[in-house]
């Protein structure tokens, strides 16, 4: 069982989250969703000290139910979304290195905390992620359900944007925890199409590089009843074709 042993961050450690949280909330302004704030604000983060998982814990299971659990490293699908249906969000105990700052192979405590957190306080999301993890884990053994239910992951969860006030603001945690996905999902060429789940389940996805495209809702609806629709198909054994 991996504990996150805070004794154990060094000074770099806690300098590395304060220079990246000065950083993402100085980009995110006006950029991210007013969820993202609110959550930010009711969790308690601050630049100042990398966050004890014992005192959020105890912020997200008042709040929505949910609370971290401390992993090493990544998780496969069966581990992953087993947590998320129940209301356990895995989250990797260590933080990048200065020389790591700009890019990282795997998901660190900053993508994790400050990424995913904050939505984890907005009990429509909460449920909406509770939600899909439950659809996943009846479809552990079935590898293309699972590739699709990746995709609508990751262009919601980790990449998504939502329209509020006529404007396209961010609430996917790759963006929210990430300068140069942020960059490049603001640059001229870079398309941001309408949420649309069709579309969503037949767009190639990989967390491993800058998102070619990204969705965006035209309200938080759309999260849940994407779910509901998908898991709708997946029961009436809706075959899918192999992702490409």
């Amino acid at each position: 069982m991996v504990q996150q042993h805070y004794d154990r961050y060094t000074a770099q450690d806690q300098l590395v989250w304060k220079v990246l949280f000065d950083r993402q909330t100085a980009l995110l302004h006006k950029r991210a969703c007013s969820a993202f704030g609110r959550g930010l604000a009711a969790v308690g983060f601050h630049r100042n000290a990398i966050p004890d998982f014992a005192e959020v814990n105890q912020r997200l299971q008042k709040a929505t139910g949910w609370q971290l659990e401390p992993v090493q490293g990544m998780l496969g699908d069966a581990d992953f979304f087993g947590l998320l249906a129940q209301r356990k969000f895995p989250a990797t105990v260590w933080i990048r290195s200065m020389e790591q700052f700009d890019f990282i192979e795997e998901p660190d405590l900053f993508h994790g905390v400050f990424g995913h957190v904050p939505l984890l306080m907005d009990q429509a999301f909460a449920d909406f992620l509770h939600f899909l993890g439950h659809v996943a884990a009846q479809h552990l053994t079935d590898a293309a359900a699972l590739a699709r239910l990746e995709r609508l992951y990751g262009f919601t969860v980790q990449f998504g944007l939502v329209l509020e006030k006529d404007e396209a603001r961010m609430y996917g945690a790759g963006l929210l925890s990430s300068s140069g996905e942020i960059h490049h999902c603001l640059g001229d060429v870079t398309r941001r199409a309408p949420f649309d789940l069709a579309t969503v389940l037949h767009t190639p996805y990989s967390e491993a590089r800058l998102q070619e495209q990204y969705f965006v809702l035209n309200s938080w609806d759309q999260l849940t009843e994407s779910v509901a629709e998908l898991a709708a198909l997946l029961s009436t054994g809706w075959e899918l074709q192999p992702v490409k």
